[in-house]
């Protein structure tokens, strides 16, 4: 007998049964469907495959192409335009790379200049003048830890300026510059500087990066006043003051104690310890060997040279204001005396500027005179200048100097009678005494940040120490462009 559970759960097993009977065609009709939808995939992925295969064939022939067409795909002329412009980020790369360590400046200087009245005897009242300069430096190569450069200058120009008119021992333009002997008309640049300096850190073998102490070594053609005699106001004759006085130690440069060639250059070497530890106090000490006489035109040898010894520093007083000082000694065994004797010439100058205010710097020189017959021997110049800040003009600047040229005993005694060239006439005629004075004042306008403009008034007493010759006042104009 079949237990009454049993017979309760027969339905529920017939149904069951029926229905996997019954659904057995429905499962196999999905997964029949099911198949032919991965087929469909399959076949869509592999044209897809074959349009993106295609596509790579274009685009790889587009990329050989060198330049952009405007049928190929737009990816390709993204990346031609992106792969142009890291070429030429790397051109101009390479371009900065190449030029690094070089520095250029250019420089021209005009100047219109005329005497009130024209002293007697003298023809020339007026004169216009200009000058060109172009410098270049360029990396010289490096000495393990020591780094090198070339220093080159070129010049010309045309017009002599007024000179030295009425006898005046300094002359009233230094920014003439014309070839001597040479017609106005001729231009001819002029290599004036070519030069080799060496800057070695020390101690040797130590970290460069934290040296605070280096020597310097230059040779070549160069300007001693580069190097020797500097002031930060009164020796740029294209900026500040003009007369010759005020540019230069008189004793050295309208004395001639210098020794350069008629261009004011000179074949020579110097070597120069700078302390840099007590920063920004500063020390040097600098020894120059120069031409002198025939050989600072490569005509002679460079015996019996000039010869400079320099000591300066750099200090902050006033406040923390800067200020420059330096004491130098100097001898030339080819000088020349007044009388045209060649022998040896020495003597001693200082040279400081002091910043005395946030716009205003004061200068000082001054010289003796102690080997050598020379017209005046003692020399002093002194004035300052102060910035346009004061009256709302900060680029602008005015200048005023003064200066007393002494007149030597020697040629006190022998200026009414010396005859140096035996013409028969006095090369002076007159009884020197006293002292050459000058004074000078110039306005400096900034028109732009490469033009200037510089009113310049002048005034000479007793010019050569001739007390009978008649004082001179010479009015001026400067235009300086610089690049």
């Amino acid at each position: 007998m079949v237990p009454y559970r049993s017979l309760r759960a027969l339905p529920c097993v017939l149904s069951l049964t029926a229905l996997i009977l019954g659904g057995a065609p429905l499962m196999v009709q999905a997964a029949e469907t099911k198949e032919s939808m991965i087929l469909q995939r399959l076949g869509s992925m592999e044209k897809r495959i074959r349009q993106l295969e295609e596509e790579n064939v274009k685009l790889k022939r587009s990329l050989e192409e060198p330049y952009i067409s405007e049928k190929e795909p737009e990816i390709t002329a993204r990346l031609k335009a992106v792969e142009s412009q890291v070429n030429s980020y790397r051109q101009a790369a390479r371009t900065v790379e190449s030029l690094e360590g070089i520095s250029a400046g250019v420089g021209l200087t005009l100047m219109a200049q005329g005497l009130t009245d024209t002293p007697a005897g003298e023809g020339k009242d007026s004169e216009l003048n200009y000058r060109g300069d172009v410098t270049v430096s360029l990396p010289g190569g490096t000495l393990g830890a020591a780094e090198g450069f070339i220093f080159t200058h070129f010049r010309m120009g045309q017009g002599l300026g007024l000179e030295n008119p009425g006898g005046a021992f300094a002359s009233l333009n230094s920014t003439s510059f014309q070839r001597p002997g040479s017609k106005a008309s001729d231009s001819t640049v002029l290599l004036a500087q070519a030069w080799y300096q060496l800057n070695v850190p020390l101690p040797l073998g130590g970290n460069p990066d934290l040296s605070r102490r280096h020597v310097e070594f230059n040779f070549g053609k160069m300007d001693p006043f580069v190097f020797f005699d500097q002031n930060a106001i009164a020796d740029d004759e294209t900026r500040g003051f003009v007369n010759q006085a005020f540019v230069h130690n008189p004793l050295l440069d309208v004395g001639g104690d210098v020794g350069v060639d008629e261009f004011g250059f000179t074949p020579g070497m110097r070597l120069a310890y700078i302390n840099d530890f007590y920063k920004p106090q500063q020390y040097g000490l600098s020894l120059g060997v120069f031409g002198s006489g025939e050989g600072a035109s490569f005509s002679d040898s460079l015996k019996t040279p000039f010869v400079i010894l320099q000591a300066e520093t750099e200090q902050r007083i006033f406040g923390g204001l800067a200020g420059n000082y330096r004491l130098y000694a100097w001898r030339n065994g080819r000088a020349e005396d007044f009388d045209g004797t060649v022998t040896a010439h020495s003597g001693v100058g200082i040279s400081l500027n002091q910043q005395v205010a946030d716009y205003a710097t004061l200068f000082l020189r001054a010289g003796w005179q102690t080997q050598g017959k020379v017209a005046f021997d003692r020399t002093l110049t002194l004035g300052g200048e102060w910035g346009g800040s004061y009256w709302g003009r900060g680029a602008d600047a005015l200048g005023i100097a003064l200066g007393w040229l002494k007149v030597s005993d020697e040629f006190s005694k022998a200026s009414l009678t010396l005859d140096a060239d035996g013409d028969g006439t006095p090369d002076f005629g007159y009884r020197a005494d006293g002292s050459e004075q000058i004074a000078e004042i110039y306005y400096r306008y900034r028109l732009n940040g490469q033009f200037e403009l510089s009113p310049n008034l002048q005034y000479v007493r007793t010019p050569g120490g001739n007390g009978s010759a008649s004082d001179m006042t010479a009015l001026g104009l400067r235009a300086q462009l610089s690049f």
